[in-house]
């Protein structure tokens, strides 16, 4: 089955595409650039489900395809949640990750190390209007922001979150460590259930 994926992240692309791989989805995965660039993709729902279906039904109904898409971003305790669906452009338009981060620190300057909580978030969903199907599943991952950057890998804020078990940073986490605890692996994993009741996953 060819199933469009709504984002232009091609980091996210990449993740999603090996955490669907590994939990033994054999669909045809192809970008929302690939077939309908003109596809806007807007996101203005109020949470991260909201948004991860209004994506895929954007792409969906763009494409005449069956689409996945997901939201994510972070959840500051000592910020009182923020900057919640708004991470990816916190820092303004257009997006951008080393902005975002920038402003993250100046956010927590001065807060302790105990109170720099915070938990990625995600919301996966897929939507196939042929079949009348709409799903979304959700997952987390907890950890606490760093003073200072560590890593180059991953992307939007990995190099601040650090992982207490692991002692490491998610941008320090290779890619197949991140796909086994990451907040997109753990919404991709309940996804991928709810797809197999299905019988969606060959």
């Amino acid at each position: 089955m060819r199933v469009v994926v709504a984002s232009r992240n091609r980091h996210k692309l990449r993740e999603i595409g090996v955490l669907l791989a590994d939990a033994g989805l054999a669909w045809d995965l192809v970008s929302i650039d690939e077939i309908a660039p003109a596809c806007a993709l807007v996101e203005d729902e109020p949470s991260f489900e909201g948004n991860a279906l209004c994506k895929a039904r954007q792409a969906a109904a763009a494409t005449g395809l069956p689409a996945l898409a997901d939201d994510s971003g972070i959840e500051v305790d000592a910020l009182h949640g923020a900057p919640g669906v708004y991470s990816a452009r916190w820092s303004g338009e257009p997006c951008d990750d080393a902005r975002n981060n920038q402003k993250m620190l100046r956010e927590l300057a001065g807060v302790p190390t105990e109170k720099r909580t915070a938990r990625y978030r995600c919301a996966a969903a897929f939507v196939d209007p042929a079949r009348g199907l709409e799903l979304v599943r959700m997952g987390a991952c907890e950890g606490r922001l760093l003073e200072s950057l560590q890593g180059t890998g991953g992307f939007g804020y990995d190099p601040l979150f650090f992982i207490e078990s692991l002692g490491l940073t998610m941008a320090e986490i290779p890619l197949e460590g991140k796909n086994r605890l990451s907040h997109r692996a753990a919404a991709f994993r309940e996804l991928a259930r709810a797809l197999a009741a299905f019988h969606l996953l060959g």
